[in-house]
């Protein structure tokens, strides 16, 4: 038997004729006629006599109307159910970005979405290793390098500007080839980053002093007077220690894009936090 033929038997049942069940169905009377001839079929039993008056049930009729409101209301409990659940959005999420883009910029975006969502539990990896959306190891993955597997549904986020800092009070450098001067910077395993470049070439002569591959570490070694760093404005202006250095020229921005399984792009709680994301951050 096929459930949408018990559907129109149901409406004949209930409506006592083939037009009165097409119109609740939103079909035509010869469609009726044919699904109950085939379901009839299926069945090996009449359903129904043919009166002048309508469709009455026979004996094996009343049989099937009574399994047949009984499977009709639980195909509708499961459809409750299911928009319940869509609505009453719970579960776990695993993000991944940078240490930094986790502290001052998700963050605050990540408890407005607890406070909308408190049934979704949200885990929060910073780490510089590039986490498999394909293994699950992150359900959505930030990061400044544009995503390439086939697999993956992503799109740029922002731009992110940066800017070059020092201890707030301390005598600014004047541009030049950065004699005298002392840096922290990122180490040597992201030695190939555009900021890097970019201090080697305006600072030719300026001294490394530190590295780190944490820029909050960074800041907070610029902030205690270890020398200038070039660091992510949304980390560099909301550090009240700091402030910003003019040599003329700004350090390279970086964009930010976001990806997830295409997998999981029905999957309601991670719509809902992307979409969070996106309105509060997208630019």
């Amino acid at each position: 038997m096929d459930w949408s033929d018990l559907k129109v038997f149901l409406a004949i049942a209930r409506g006592g004729t083939l037009g009165a069940a097409a119109r609740s169905l939103g079909s035509t009377q010869p469609t009726m006629g044919r699904r109950l001839r085939a379901l009839e079929g299926s069945l090996g039993q009449p359903l129904f006599q043919r009166t002048a008056d309508g469709f009455v049930l026979t004996d094996e009729g009343t049989t099937v109307l009574a399994r047949a409101e009984r499977m009709e209301e639980e195909a509708l409990g499961l459809e409750r159910e299911l928009a319940g659940q869509s609505r009453q959005v719970s579960g776990f999420l695993r993000l991944s970005s940078s240490d930094w883009f986790g502290a001052h910029v998700l963050s605050p975006v990540l408890a407005e979405f607890s406070q909308a969502y408190p049934n979704v539990v949200v885990e929060l990896l910073t780490d510089s290793r590039l986490l498999s959306l394909a293994r699950r190891e992150a359900d959505i993955v930030f990061r400044i390098a544009p995503f390439s597997e086939p697999e993956v549904i992503s799109r740029k986020l922002l731009h992110v500007d940066y800017g070059l800092y020092i201890r707030r009070g301390e005598p600014q450098p004047k541009a030049g080839d950065g004699t005298g001067a002392r840096l922290v910077t990122m180490d040597e395993a992201f030695g190939g980053m555009p900021d890097v470049a970019w201090l080697k070439r305006i600072l030719p002569k300026a001294d490394i002093v530190m590295r780190s591959n944490n820029r909050d570490v960074q800041a907070t070694l610029c902030a205690n007077g270890a020398g200038l760093a070039v660091l992510p404005r949304p980390l560099g202006d909301a550090t009240a220690a700091l402030e910003r250095v003019d040599l003329g020229e700004t350090p390279p921005g970086r964009d930010t894009w976001v990806g997830y399984h295409r997998d999981m792009k029905r999957l309601a709680r991670l719509r809902a936090l992307l979409d969070l994301v996106i309105e509060r951050l997208a630019r």
